[in-house]
């Protein structure tokens, strides 16, 4: 994903994680919680986002090459 990309995301979007698998072989689906970029720095980003019940991380330019949009 690039950092356009990223950027263009919406609350409730729905990306795939490139390596990791569900036990089925298929990609995992994240669910985007929220967006932040910032004034100062257009290369920062951080895109919160949501993996089954209670899993949650946050995804940041510098891990943009492991998830894909969908």
């Amino acid at each position: 994903m690039t950092l356009n990309e990223a950027k263009s995301l919406v609350v409730g979007s729905t990306i795939h994680h490139a390596t990791n698998k569900n036990a089925d072989g298929t990609p995992q689906r994240w669910r985007v919680t929220s967006v932040k970029t910032w004034k100062r720095d257009s290369n920062r980003i951080r895109v919160g986002v949501k993996h089954g019940l209670r899993n949650y991380d946050q995804i940041t330019e510098s891990d943009l090459h492991l998830v894909r949009l969908v």
